[in-house]
């Protein structure tokens, strides 16, 4: 069961619906994200084969984790099935086998 934590907190944990890309990441259900601890950020990023990224920064206890969950609201045809999904980085622990 994927599991992401950050700063004590657990932000996401997953069943088999978790998807892990070619990249390594893995993208989380949107039910499966504590979307307390995410806040909306104005960051976009560009992938040739997902898309238009959109970010959230990651905020627990008052400890801000800028840009550090990513999402795609309209993925590429490629990568529907990550569409809605949430990934983590910048420090963020996700154990995939967790």
């Amino acid at each position: 069961m994927p599991k992401a934590s950050w700063n004590g907190a657990v932000l996401a944990e997953a069943d088999a619906d978790a998807v892990r890309v070619v990249e390594g990441n893995v993208y989380f259900p949107p039910e499966s994200v504590d979307h307390r601890y995410l806040r909306e950020s104005r960051s976009e990023t560009f992938c040739h084969w997902k898309g238009t990224a959109s970010y959230y920064d990651v905020v627990v206890d008052g400890e801000v984790n800028p840009d550090a969950a990513w999402f795609y609201a309209a993925p590429k045809p490629e990568a529907a099935h990550i569409g809605g999904h949430v990934a983590f980085w910048k420090g963020v622990q996700v154990d995939a086998e967790a």
